[in-house]
């Protein structure tokens, strides 16, 4: 396709460059986490900054690796990752929040995503509905390996993901709540752990190019617990699962050299 970019060099939304990226790549939402993120890498650079994809480069170990934010949602995301694999990459974690939905998944626990329920819009402009998207099993094994080295408590499962925050925060004053609420305790009898947003199209778009690709999330709150009257603190800091994906990384970049 034709490269609308000043720079035809570079990406038209993330504005990176073939050789800026390592071909393992965290995904955060929030533009203002990477640097966070960075500071975990040997000699994080910052390589670009372009509405919602800021972009740092450094090492894991002596291998090139980077962080992109994508912003919040599957559009967003799903260009993120096809812009960073046309500059080289072929391994994607996502790190991001979520809101638990069984009573056992709690604030400030981590979700590992094993597959999403495709309660969006942009897989399905890439696959047919009927196609499952599931995070890739080398990805998901080296995260559920981080978080059980790091003794951090931990949930392994399906996730749903949607597009209108407030449809799942307040469907009862959507037009179309009927559908939001039957769908959501559908979910919840099924034991869907969390819900977030962009892990659906990652894993979808993933397949599509034929990359890895997985997902793990800080659990903000969780809704279902409020309603029971349970104890339910807000908790904002994603320093785990941060922890959780770069331990990931080192534990692929690790398997990948045995091959």
């Amino acid at each position: 396709m034709k490269n609308y970019s000043e720079d035809e060099s570079r990406q038209y939304h993330i504005q990176v460059a073939k050789g800026e990226v390592g071909r393992y790549v965290l995904l955060p939402g929030d533009p203002k986490r990477c640097a966070k993120i960075a500071q975990y890498f040997d000699d994080p650079v910052l390589v670009a900054d372009n509405r919602e994809y800021v972009t740092y480069t450094g090492t894991l170990d002596g291998v090139k690796v980077s962080v992109t934010s994508t912003g919040i949602g599957g559009p967003s995301a799903s260009i993120a990752m096809e812009e960073l694999y046309r500059c080289g990459a072929d391994t994607f974690v996502r790190i991001g929040t979520c809101g638990g939905m069984q009573t056992e998944v709690k604030s400030g626990d981590v979700v590992i995503a094993t597959g999403a329920i495709r309660m969006e819009g942009t897989s399905k402009e890439y696959a047919p509905i009927e196609y499952p998207a599931v995070a890739d099993l080398d990805v998901t094994n080296a995260l559920v390996y981080a978080a059980k080295e790091k003794g951090f408590s931990c949930h392994t499962g399906v996730v749903q993901c949607k597009d209108a925050f407030y449809g799942q925060h307040e469907p009862e004053a959507m037009p179309v709540g009927y559908e939001l609420i039957n769908k959501w305790e559908a979910w919840k009898k099924m034991g869907c752990l969390a819900s977030e947003m962009e892990s659906a199209a990652l894993f979808i778009v993933a397949g599509k190019l034929r990359v890895r690709a997985g997902s793990c999330f800080l659990v903000v709150a969780n809704q279902e617990r409020e309603k029971l009257g349970l104890e339910n603190p807000v908790v904002h800091d994603t320093d785990m699962a941060i922890q959780i994906a770069v331990e990931a990384i080192r534990k692929m970049i690790r398997e990948d050299k045995e091959k």
